[in-house]
């Protein structure tokens, strides 16, 4: 798929300088857009409960501290359910999803990438804080 057809069906949007006639990858594996990562959910063993279908306009998984960037997840309808309950002793879980066809992680400035059907976890990234080795969650 394309991603300025990606975009279509979605109604999001992507930068300017992105370009929409390129094809959006779909991987089956470890993957990441910006500071979020998406992991196959067997990887931990955590435990996840509490799902839904994905709504057919997406969820914003996360957004950055001003409110910008937000990275979206997207699917065709009846094919992708999710959950935001999570066992995850580090916090680091943003919420985990199954899908039997791609879908989609979009983002402004990141533009798109296809996850294969499976069963996944999206977490965010971790950096330890300047000076006070204290951890800090990051978001675009």
């Amino acid at each position: 798929m394309f991603l300025a057809e990606l975009l279509d069906r979605t109604g999001l949007d992507v930068l300017d300088h992105l370009d929409r006639q390129v094809t959006v990858p779909v991987i089956d594996g470890l993957q990441a857009q910006g500071d979020l990562i998406v992991l196959p959910l067997g990887l931990l063993g955590w435990v996840a409960r509490d799902w839904w279908p994905l709504p057919a306009e997406g969820r914003e998984l996360v957004r950055g501290e001003a409110g910008n960037n937000p990275h979206t997840l997207v699917a065709d309808r009846g094919t992708c359910r999710m959950t935001t309950w999570l066992a995850d002793p580090e916090r680091l879980a943003i919420a985990a999803f199954e899908n039997t066809a791609p879908a989609w992680l979009i983002h402004p400035e990141h533009g798109a990438t296809g996850i294969a059907p499976g069963a996944w976890f999206v977490r965010r990234q971790r950096e330890l804080g300047a000076g006070f080795r204290k951890p800090v969650l990051i978001a675009d």
